[in-house]
């Protein structure tokens, strides 16, 4: 499972970052999915090796220009592009009121089908590798995160409890490996109960704008990484009021207090420059997060990527 950033700063575009935008790959198979969209993102896109035609989904945050604006663009490519499959968008209800009146005003057609699941329902989705569930975050409008549980996941049937419980050899076997749920004598027999997992499943939480980071205490459980905006520094925050963003020593903290493994933080204000010998710069967020933070922290830059292991270690694998 694989994080490619593809637009790290918030609000506008600088010359080194992009507004929001994350691509998640799954660990099968090209097939990705996008978070967030904001203006140039497709162009973003154009620098990596993905591609539209394998795009699963596309999930919003929220309404904020910075988030969706690349939207339209996406869509109309992918269709020029001859994109002919389905394509599910998670987002709140405004996004397809906008993007319904986008399409009608430019005539837009597309030549897929366009699933649309309303974020403000706080749905589960099941894809084929990858299970989505939706969490409600606390920002100037509906704004929710996104917990990315892959499925699939390899594993060997327990045979001394199917042998201990007199459950027969044959299909019955079979279908509980496959992850199917069967009835024998009467009872209903749980796949999940007699598989024995070689490793965790990998778990990614990708947040939207939040100015409440222990809202995601659940949505973390049993979560490898966080990846959550560190728009400000603390001093920055105080200054700013409540503009409902959070800053990278309240992020860090909150992922300390859960013991959570990796945390990756984006979406930096573009007061805060990459430069690190001056201040402000990025390195102040870095530094303040380190302060109360032990785990592996990262901070994201444009296409920059990162691989998560079975063994739910995250590393930097290349720079596209």
């Amino acid at each position: 499972m694989n994080l490619l950033f593809l637009g790290t700063s918030a609000g506008v575009p600088t010359k080194t970052r992009n507004v929001s935008g994350i691509a998640l790959r799954e660990s099968k198979g090209k097939g990705w999915y996008l978070i967030d969209c904001g203006e140039g993102t497709q162009h973003q896109v154009l620098h990596t090796k993905l591609s539209f035609h394998s795009l699963k989904a596309i999930l919003i945050t929220h309404v904020h220009g910075d988030h969706c604006y690349g939207l339209p663009g996406i869509l109309a490519s992918a269709a020029m592009g001859g994109r002919t499959a389905p394509l599910t968008l998670m987002a709140p209800k405004g996004i397809q009121t906008w993007l319904e009146a986008t399409c009608e005003v430019t005539q837009l057609s597309l030549p897929f089908v366009l699933e649309f699941i309303c974020s403000d329902e706080l749905p589960s989705v099941e894809f084929e590798n990858m299970a989505v569930e939706t969490f409600a975050l606390s920002h100037r409008v509906p704004c929710y995160a996104y917990a990315f549980t892959e499925r699939n996941v390899e594993a060997a049937l327990d045979v001394d409890t199917l042998d201990r419980q007199g459950i027969p050899r044959g299909p019955l076997w079979g279908q509980l490996k496959q992850g199917v749920d069967v009835t024998f004598e009467g009872k209903q027999l749980r796949s999940q109960d007699y598989l024995l997992f070689k490793h965790a499943p990998r778990k990614v939480v990708i947040a939207g704008d939040n100015d409440r980071p222990e809202l995601l205490a659940q949505a973390c459980a049993g979560a490898q990484v966080l990846v959550h905006e560190a728009t400000y520094t603390e001093a920055m925050a105080e200054k700013a009021g409540e503009v409902g963003h959070s800053y990278g020593k309240q992020v860090a903290a909150f992922a300390q207090a859960i013991k959570l493994p990796n945390l990756v933080l984006t979406h930096f204000s573009p007061r805060y420059p990459l430069i690190s010998h001056t201040s402000p710069s990025i390195e102040d967020i870095r530094t303040e997060a380190q302060s109360v933070y032990s785990g592996a922290l990262y901070l994201a830059r444009d296409f920059v990527e990162y691989s998560l292991d079975k063994a739910g270690q995250l590393t930097e694998v290349s720079s596209e």
